[in-house]
């Protein structure tokens, strides 16, 4: 069985129990008033004052539930003993049907099946009935409205308050089915993003591997040295495109595995040739390095060489005589990337502009958050462009990096 949540009250709950309270200290004085007074050694206004001190400890019920309603207990007792040993000491001898237990009886019962375990309260219910019914010397003005005064408020908060905790049970199941729901379609897509990853990495990888083996023996058995240098260029950029497919296939797959892996020296993508090539067609960039690599896995290296480089080729495209920085942040937690340039010197050229596709810095969004990172691009304030992107240090894969 569900265990219920603890009641916690707010601040409407106070206020309307502070009134509350004053409205029966207001009905007692005025039952007092209008009424007839009690007698004995204790004096004329023994059990209005009983009465207004016992409803003034409904404020503090919601603090000190146990000790009002001990209370509450004590003045029904004490009432009860007058009547018995000494009439006319806290309840007038012609007594009011309301008067054979505090006013407030009711009020309290009905609150307290929210702040007290349900066998203790059914035990306060029963001493209460007792006192207010008097069974002993059931009158027709005594015991029904005894009863229903304690037994009656009882029963009805008990049984709303099951009817809320089964509300909110069935509530929170469905709350839970439905998390339920939503895991198992997320599960299902990632089922069908693997066997999606594992057709494409079936399916390009067989074509790549064959390009990289056609330059490679084109190279080889080629005179020419520009056809040469040309083979080769299509075999690196081959291989490279082989290693990024394996990288975002892995990825995909969603490997938890996988061990970090060592770094290899002199790869391939290093953003120092993209700042070279960009100085040697016009746009000066500068490159500036904080930290050491480290362990940055492969996959997050190419992620940082993917953004630079399209970072550079917009400036190309975009803005015309202008410079650019590069700066690449290493720390424990990862790789922070920045590439800005400044305000565009010249109006770009519509043919190099309008070229690709117009998803670059899409596509680098996706990339970037594929493997658990931010993205973020916009223009600079005064002019120019700026491009970040906060990488994480290792990203795992099912290929695992080699």
């Amino acid at each position: 069985m569900e265990k219920s949540r603890p009641f916690r009250p707010g601040p409407a709950d106070t206020g309307w129990l502070t009134l509350a309270a004053l409205a029966f200290a207001g009905l007692d004085v005025t039952l007092y008033v209008f009424g007839e007074p009690t007698s004995g050694w204790a004096g004329p206004a023994a059990g209005v004052t009983l009465q207004v001190l016992l409803d003034l400890s409904l404020i503090l019920l919601l603090r000190f539930p146990r000790l009002v309603a001990g209370l509450i207990v004590a003045g029904g007792l004490l009432m009860l003993a007058s009547d018995l040993l000494s009439p006319g000491l806290l309840v007038p001898e012609r007594q009011l049907t309301l008067m054979t237990v505090p006013t407030i009886t009711p009020v309290v019962l009905s609150q307290l099946a929210r702040l007290i375990d349900r066998r203790t309260l059914l035990w306060l219910t029963a001493i209460l009935a007792v006192c207010a019914s008097r069974p002993w010397d059931a009158h027709w003005n005594t015991t029904p409205f005894g009863l229903l005064s304690t037994a009656l408020p009882t029963t009805l908060s008990l049984y709303f308050e099951a009817r809320r905790q089964l509300l909110r049970s069935l509530r929170d199941r469905a709350e839970r089915a439905e998390r339920e729901q939503h895991l198992l379609a997320e599960r299902a897509r990632a089922e069908e993003r693997r066997k999606l990853a594992e057709e494409m990495h079936d399916v390009v990888t067989h074509r790549l591997s064959l390009m990289v083996l056609h330059a490679g023996a084109l190279g080889v058995v080629s005179a020419d040295e520009a056809v040469r240098a040309s083979a080769e260029d299509i075999r690196r950029e081959g291989a490279l495109a082989l290693d990024e497919l394996r990288d975002l296939v892995g990825v995909l797959r969603d490997g938890a595995n996988a061990e970090p892996p060592a770094l290899s020296e002199g790869r391939a993508d290093d953003p120092a040739t993209l700042v070279a090539e960009s100085a040697s067609v016009g746009i000066p960039a500068e490159l500036i390095v904080h930290g050491d690599a480290g362990r940055i896995s492969p996959t997050v290296a190419r992620t940082a060489y993917r953004v630079v480089q399209e970072a550079l080729t917009n400036v190309r495209k975009h803005a015309p005589r202008s410079s650019a920085t590069v700066e690449l942040r290493y720390h424990e937690d990862g790789l922070d990337v920045a590439v800005e340039n400044t305000r565009a010197g010249a109006a770009p050229d519509p043919a190099l502009a309008g070229s690709g596709s117009g998803a670059g810095l899409a596509g680098l969004r996706h990339r970037v958050e594929l493997i658990g990172g931010r993205f973020e691009a916009g223009p600079r304030t005064g002019g120019g462009y700026r491009v970040d992107a906060i990488l994480p240090a290792y990203v795992p894969t099912a290929e695992g990096d080699r």
